[in-house]
């Protein structure tokens, strides 16, 4: 059993690395952009007012948005890829709003890697009198040229950290200077003309990359080595909204998504173990019909449904006033920390009866007929029916040696249920008002909060590992003829 068990855990290592690469593919990939909601229609404006769009730049490039997502090859970036836009942008070319859009866009994308391109255009641009383009290219060079902050929400950085990000943030301010209006006299344009030569002369090592440079561009400046990076440290990152750490606000939400899913599963469980056995026992009796009509009954019904009836009738804003049971909603009680423990346990118990409820009904249906099933197949076994022959009780003939293997069908259901009841209780927790994973859940997909999103799905993908492993050893706990040697 243990060398069994060493095995399955190491295993669940490159099985997790694998599914998280899944998930990370998924959401990068899916259409639409991480944080578009902080960037809002601004995104046309021109080179007046472009403080909106500024401020999506810095929140792209802070949460490592700004790279590739599997491979960086934009080291080979040639000048026509990034004159293009520009032209465009420069009304060279008929273009809508869109287009425009899109032109700002790709050459945001290509970063700094754009730099020594948008130097030579500028001065070409200028060479051949094409001011408006020459314009356009200096004002996305002192875009390009600046460079994010190393881990900016880091929550202790070294002084090292400090001091490199000191001399960042200097440098950035001084190529923020290196910028002027399309009215600014043409003079006061040739000073700022002659700063960027003068800076693109100190720095234009950055831009000479040889062989390792590329390699290493290639495969790690890009957001799925940074993800790696953080993941490997068991940093999850910051969340893209709140720009808190969405590891510790999962931990801070588990005590009421956990209390509320696993409280379900266990009462699921106590609750259709004993329905199974009973309409196993009493197969095709009346009793055996009416619980199968009843539970299926159940089953169909919406939990939302369910729930918003419950609150109707049995909260304690209910119409009627002798069914006011249960409070509205919440986890617990502005006067909780006030009470003794016992009275703490009664109030939680109290504001999860009816959360719990509307999560448990539904899975009846199928783990009853589950154990029913499993229970007829053993009672039709041969050791079954020899200890009927020996005249041993009913109640002693099911239950010590008929329920033990019948388990093994539901307990197979037990790898997939636990996550799938914490998914299920997301739209309970959001209509109880209980402040867990659901709500947490629901607002990071609106808000396309990919942090968050990422580190639920993995919490998720643990729980699914787990539940397998759970599974398999409680097979050789119910069923002796099961050895994992």
């Amino acid at each position: 059993m243990k060398v069994y068990l060493i095995k399955r855990l190491l295993l669940m290592i490159p099985t997790f690395l694998g599914i998280t690469l899944i998930v990370f593919a998924v959401l990068n990939f899916a259409p639409g952009r991480p944080g578009a909601a902080q960037q809002g229609a601004d995104l046309e404006r021109d080179i007046h007012g472009e403080q909106t769009e500024e401020s999506h730049r810095i929140f792209r490039e802070q949460f490592h948005l700004d790279k590739p997502v599997m491979l960086n090859t934009l080291f080979a970036l040639e000048s026509e890829d990034v004159e293009g836009p520009l032209q465009l942008l420069a009304g060279r070319m008929p273009a809508d709003a869109a287009q425009r859009i899109a032109a700002r866009e790709r050459i945001d994308a290509q970063g700094g890697y754009a730099v020594p391109h948008l130097i030579e255009i500028v001065r070409r641009a200028d060479a051949e009198g094409d001011l408006a383009l020459r314009d356009r290219a200096v004002f996305f060079l002192q875009r390009a040229a600046r460079r994010p902050l190393v881990d900016p929400y880091a929550p202790d950085p070294t002084a090292e950290q400090r001091a490199r990000n000191r001399a960042i943030e200097a440098e950035n301010v001084a190529i923020r200077a290196l910028r002027y209006l399309p009215e600014t006299p043409e003079e006061e344009k040739r000073r700022v003309l002659a700063g960027w030569e003068a800076w693109y002369d100190a720095h234009r090592a950055r831009w000479q990359y040889d062989r390792s440079d590329k390699l290493r561009i290639l495969f790690l400046d890009t957001r799925f080595a940074a993800y790696w990076h953080n993941l490997i440290r068991l940093d999850f990152g910051v969340s893209l909204v709140t720009k808190r750490p969405v590891l510790g606000t999962l931990i801070s939400k588990l005590p009421y998504s956990l209390t509320l899913s696993v409280g379900s599963l266990l009462l699921a469980y106590l609750v259709a173990i004993p329905l199974g056995i009973f309409s196993a026992v009493r197969k095709d009796s009346p009793a055996d019909r009416v619980t199968t009509v009843v539970l299926f009954m159940l089953y169909s019904l919406p939990s939302f449904f369910v729930a918003t009836l419950l609150l109707f009738f049995f909260s304690y804003g209910s119409d009627y006033e002798n069914l006011r049971w249960f409070p509205t909603g919440g986890f617990r009680d502005a006067d909780y920390m006030a009470l003794s423990t016992w009275s703490q346990l009664g109030d939680i118990a109290l504001h999860m009866a009816l959360p719990m409820l509307c999560l448990t009904y539904g899975s009846l249906a199928s783990l009853s007929r589950y154990m029913r099933t499993g229970l007829l197949d053993v009672i039709r076994s041969d050791y079954v029916r020899t200890a009927q022959a020996k005249g041993l009780p009913e109640w002693q003939v099911i239950g010590r040696h008929a329920v033990r293997n019948g388990l093994l069908p539901i307990l197979t259901l037990l790898a997939g249920l636990l996550p799938a009841v914490l998914g299920g209780s997301v739209i309970i927790e959001y209509i109880f008002g209980i402040p867990g994973m659901g709500q947490w859940v629901i607002e990071s997909i609106y808000a396309r909060d990919y942090n968050a999103i990422m580190v639920v799905q993995l919490f998720s993908t643990l729980l699914v590992l787990i539940g397998i492993l759970l599974t398999d050893l409680s097979y050789a706990l119910v069923d002796p003829r099961i050895r994992f040697e």
